[in-house]
């Protein structure tokens, strides 16, 4: 006799040996004591949670000689064929490959025979939702108005991709996840019986993989004794799994909570070299860290021993809810950037460096965020700007120029454009027509505007005319990357190249002149340059 898999040897024969489903098996039993089966019956669920199960259960029972309280008794000629397979009053058919018109014809052509043997004959088609739009539309009439010896069992885990004429006309059942209590309950049975020694530790991590999957449950179990040994503790199942000890998981996320890059690294590679997949790796830091914000919160956490709860204690005590809650949110960014990257470890271990770094406030979004709150302080406390001298431009679109003034009121703080015609002609008298004359007012201007963003990165720059239609601006002292992110904004590049087109009296184009070859400011200067030019009371927090 050949080998027979785990999840078919200890199939539940009866409704009774079924595990988490009992509002369905109660249902079901009632049904048949009453003897009130429905014709159609649609079973819902995720995959392993005992679907195809009941539906065999149901289709003997219906049709078993001694039935005891709804249970077939899997003694009689009728039970006995039905588990053999020998009966072919039940039919089984997978629609995932039997999906097309003809196959369903069969059905509708066989069913006007009466059954050989048994009571009703029974149709069970797993995975129904496979099949095609006109294998539903044959199946229409028939689901509705089967003769009085034909039973329908359909069985799917996506009911969404049912028609609703199909659904509406059948008795629906759905089988929810099954607890990871009931799997241990069902894995200690199925070890006693196999002779298979197995540690709780392992019978916990079993039950946490499957995932509330009785048949996951059941193959993983089986893998673990492929190799003759009939012994599993927690380190040989997240051997065979590919999950990485908790040891490293706890190196890993201490060495993040200390900023200890060096250690992290080092860590993430010894657990790589050990052929441990990365996404295993990251789905159990996520976890470890949620463990940890909870122990924080609740002090209690299940599934670990004694010393790893204190070792998550110390963990907890070591660092905030507030940043425990950001490295969770961190960790799931960082599993969506790694699905969508053809380098895995690369972007991986770009993030541990990341959240290892203890001035995250560098990144240019958040310094730009900080800058605004600036900006918005300027504004909202009423800061006198003074008052700018009319200037001229040219618009792209039409050959007129436009005087504009801008006059910021200390109390209103609006800003008036006035357009007069007479005024084209004129040369507004607080800019000269040189490069080098006007551009300092620019500059100035830009800070009595609110501008801080702008008018910080531009401080000691110089500008001079290259060409009759471009400008010049040079960083004497380099420009930082934050700089750089800023100014080449296009909104930004618009807005400077506008007002050195109103100063100079004509269309204008600007272009940034770096010397590399003098120091480069850091960010962290580049903000206490806001402080100290803006002259108003905050703190830059590291």
């Amino acid at each position: 006799m050949g080998y027979t898999a785990l999840y078919r040897k200890f199939r539940p024969l009866k409704f009774s040996e079924m595990v988490g489903q009992e509002h369905i098996t109660r249902t079901l039993k009632n049904q048949i004591i009453a003897n009130r089966v429905g014709h159609a019956y649609l079973f819902n669920g995720g995959r392993g949670t005992g679907k195809t199960s009941a539906a065999k259960i149901l289709a003997r029972a219906i049709n078993c000689l001694n039935p005891k309280d709804g249970e077939p008794c899997n003694e009689c000629e009728i039970c006995k064929g039905a588990i053999s397979g020998s009966l072919t009053d039940i039919v089984e058919m997978d629609a995932a490959s039997n999906n097309s018109v003809e196959d369903i014809r069969s059905i509708r052509e066989e069913v006007n025979f009466l059954p050989t043997k048994a009571k009703y004959r029974v149709y069970i088609i797993d995975e129904v939702h496979m099949l095609s739009t006109g294998a539903f539309n044959a199946l229409l009439k028939t689901l509705e108005e089967p003769p009085e010896h034909v039973k329908f069992i359909l069985a799917t885990t996506e009911p969404q991709k049912l028609p609703a004429t199909i659904l509406s006309r059948c008795q629906r059942f759905d089988f929810k996840k099954i607890s990871n209590q009931d799997i241990i309950k069902r894995l200690e049975i199925v070890c006693k019986e196999s002779h298979i020694e197995i540690t709780e530790e392992a019978l916990n991590i079993i039950a946490t993989l499957s995932e509330g999957a009785m048949r996951d449950a059941l193959s993983i179990l089986e893998r673990c004794i492929q190799d003759g040994e009939n012994q599993i503790d927690e380190n040989k199942i997240k051997d065979l799994v590919g999950i990485p000890k908790m040891v490293f998981v706890h190196d890993i996320v201490e060495a993040i909570i200390q900023y200890d890059v060096d250690k992290a690294l080092i860590t993430v590679n010894k657990v790589l070299e050990d052929g441990k997949d990365i996404s295993n790796l990251l789905w159990e830091i996520i976890k470890y860290v949620k463990d940890i914000l909870l122990y924080k919160a609740t002090k209690n956490v299940e599934l670990y021993s004694e010393e790893e709860k204190k070792e998550l204690k110390e963990l907890s005590e070591m660092v905030e809810k507030e940043r425990l809650i950001n490295l969770v949110y961190a960790f799931s960014e960082l599993e969506n950037e790694m699905k969508f990257s053809t380098q895995k470890t690369i972007i991986f271990q770009a993030g541990i460096i990341k959240l290892c770094s203890k001035i995250v406030s560098t990144d240019s979004s958040n310094l730009e965020q900080r800058i605004d709150k600036i900006e918005k302080y300027l504004k909202n406390h009423s800061i006198n700007t003074g008052y700018t001298q009319p200037i001229q431009v040219q618009p792209e679109n039409t050959g007129a120029k436009i005087a504009y003034s801008t006059n910021i009121n200390r109390n209103t703080n609006t800003t008036q454009n006035i357009v007069k015609e007479k005024e084209i002609k004129n040369k507004a008298t607080s800019y000269s027509n040189k490069a080098e004359e006007y551009w300092p007012q620019i500059v100035k201007n830009l800070k009595q505007n609110g501008k801080i963003v702008l008018y910080t990165n531009l401080i000691d720059t110089r500008a001079r005319e290259i060409n009759d239609m471009t400008v010049g601006i040079e960083f004497p002292k380099g420009l930082t990357s934050f700089g750089r992110t800023v100014l080449e904004k296009q909104e930004n590049i618009k807005e400077i190249s506008n007002l050195v087109s109103m100063a100079a009296g004509k269309p204008m184009n600007i272009k940034y002149i770096t010397n590399v070859g003098n120091t480069i400011q850091t960010e962290e200067q580049n903000i206490k340059n806001i402080a100290k030019e803006s002259d108003i009371p905050f703190h830059v927090i590291e």
